[in-house]
């Protein structure tokens, strides 16, 4: 009778437990690359991150759009980045290009105007930088509460970019009303954690879109955090590269079929390297792992201030990031200032970091291939993915335009057809709640890509892909997913049909013509080929 009684509580506190809308939040990274995470490869420490994926699940194959301002329209919309008026960044090219307005138009929901319907207290802090100047904010766009910079570009209240905004009132950056001596990447945290108090004062669950600008430019961290790691690159990015796919390959995290690319042509030798030039890029490379090290350590506050709040088992953290790792300007990156990596300083990664951080992959952001759109992918759920599923590796595709899928999945919400009076696009992610639990997402549509005239579109194992100025290659992705052997030619059917179904979709959404190419990529490219053909 006791065992059968005790059989009966459980059940009703699975059923309790089933029944209960899970808490959300969605971190979005800003120019991390697949490898700049120690459980995705990288010698940097994110014991934090590393943590989440242990007790939770690792996409290998998540994507996004390869730059912020589309990622950040697609994963707030559900719909493809074209679709919700921002097919590129914020120019607006005016009411006869609607997929290049430069803000979120209004055809398309948002995230938190979705799961407010559905009882949820919604809130955001960090990066918005979908047309705040053209009247797009999160505090009209469905979000309860907001702490937010409108496009990033500062890490301390006394940068030069520096800009916040407390719930639509722009607050001075020494405003009583903010943390004295702020670093943004934790100030986004210190937000959040204020506003799920709020949340749980209204007796409501909490979705929590946290967008952070690190670690993108202009790179900066406390001195005392660029310390520990400045000297550690001096073996050079060679050395870092191999060193992190062999890292992966020990992980299981990729495939040993999948060869480490032949390294750009355009990125010296670090030998041919000055003394004087090692160490500046040394540091260049300290600064940068400096604000992951921050990053990590603001998800690890996020994570306590959970736990003291009792909601941590009962609270999703979906971690993704924006595009791969960035390779702007070029080689020498930038690296200005009296002191490098403070306040009033602008450091850029550069060319040769770049490739170590989108290992094993090849290309940067902005680029449709690998390096550009593959980003690491951790959910975490402690009392919605079972144990047996915890530091399991999940291979199906997945992209940013889930999230809004799997969170209407996760919260029970309806993703409308009208929205205020307004016909709104339909859905085109889906959901990947079933792979938590390993099932299939039955994923319905190929993944498409399009950026600045870069391409691409993956169907199961296939991937069509194309830079600007190139033709198209076929990619087995599952045996070859660093582009190294192209079956166009061998494969005519598959590529016929690919190439069909992007030029539909590419009408469909509105996509244009760019007229900028990136010529230190293409030559990487003829290299690769040449590399590759052993010619």
């Amino acid at each position: 009778m006791k065992i059968k009684l005790l059989f009966v509580a459980l059940l009703a506190t699975h059923i309790s437990f089933a029944q209960k809308k899970p808490n959300v939040i969605v971190i979005l990274a800003d120019d991390l690359g697949y490898a700049d995470l120690g459980c995705y490869g990288s010698e940097i420490p994110t014991p934090n991150l590393d943590k989440l994926a242990q007790n939770g699940v690792r996409l290998t194959n998540f994507y996004n759009t390869a730059r912020c301002c589309p990622t950040r329209a697609a994963l707030l919309t559900g719909v493809y980045s074209h679709q919700a008026g921002i097919g590129h960044m914020m120019d607006d090219k005016g009411a006869d290009h609607p997929a290049y307005r430069g803000h979120l138009n209004e055809t398309s929901v948002t995230i938190a105007e979705v799961m407010k319907t559905a009882g949820y207290f919604t809130a955001m802090t960090g990066k918005w930088h979908v047309g705040q100047a053209a009247g797009t904010v999160p505090w009209k766009r469905g979000f309860d509460r907001s702490l937010n910079a409108p496009a990033g570009g500062f890490y301390y209240g006394d940068g030069k970019n520096a800009k916040v905004f407390l719930n639509g009132e722009a607050l001075e950056n020494d405003s009583d009303k903010l943390p004295k001596n702020w670093y943004s990447t934790d100030l986004w945290t210190d937000f959040g954690l204020r506003f799920i108090d709020e949340a749980a004062a209204e007796k409501k669950p909490f979705m929590l879109y946290l967008a952070h600008n690190a670690p993108h430019f202009p790179l900066q961290a406390p001195e005392e955090d660029i310390a520990k790691f400045r000297g550690k690159y001096l073996q050079g990015w060679e050395k870092i590269r191999e060193q992190r796919y062999a890292k992966q390959l020990k992980l299981g995290l990729i495939d040993p079929s999948w060869k480490l690319p032949p390294a750009n042509p355009n990125i010296p030798k670090w030998e041919s390297l000055s003394e004087q030039e090692k160490k500046r890029y040394d540091d260049m490379m300290a600064i940068y792992a400096a604000v992951i090290y921050r990053l990590d350590k603001s998800i690890g506050d996020l994570v306590e201030g959970l736990k003291k709040r009792g909601v941590f088992d009962d609270t999703v953290i979906l971690f993704v990031s924006d595009n791969g790792g960035n390779a702007e300007p070029g080689m020498e990156g930038r690296y200005e200032g009296d002191k490098p990596g403070n306040a009033q300083s602008t450091v850029f990664l550069g060319q040769g970091w770049a490739e170590a951080a989108c290992t094993p992959f090849w290309a940067y952001k902005h680029h449709t291939h690998e390096g550009g759109i593959s980003s690491p992918g951790i959910i975490s759920w402690p009392n919605g993915i079972l144990a047996s599923r915890n530091g399991k590796f999940e291979k199906q595709p997945a992209h940013i335009i889930d999230i809004m899928a799997t969170l209407v999945d996760l919260g029970g919400a309806k993703y409308p057809t009208t929205f205020a009076g307004q016909a709104i696009q339909p859905l085109e992610g889906t959901s990947l709640k079933p792979a938590f639990g390993g099932k299939s997402i039955n994923r319905k549509s190929p993944i498409f890509w399009e950026h600045e005239g870069n391409r691409a579109i993956r169907d199961g194992k296939w991937k069509l892909v194309a830079e600007k100025t190139e033709k198209w290659q076929l990619y087995d992705v599952e045996k070859d997913r660093t582009e190294l052997n192209d079956l166009f030619d061998k494969q005519p059917e598959i590529a016929k049909k690919l190439v069909v179904q992007y030029e539909e979709w590419y009408k469909r959404v509105g996509a244009e013509e760019y007229d900028k190419t990136f010529k230190w990529f293409y030559d990487y490219d003829k290299a690769k080929k040449q590399a590759v053909s052993g010619k």
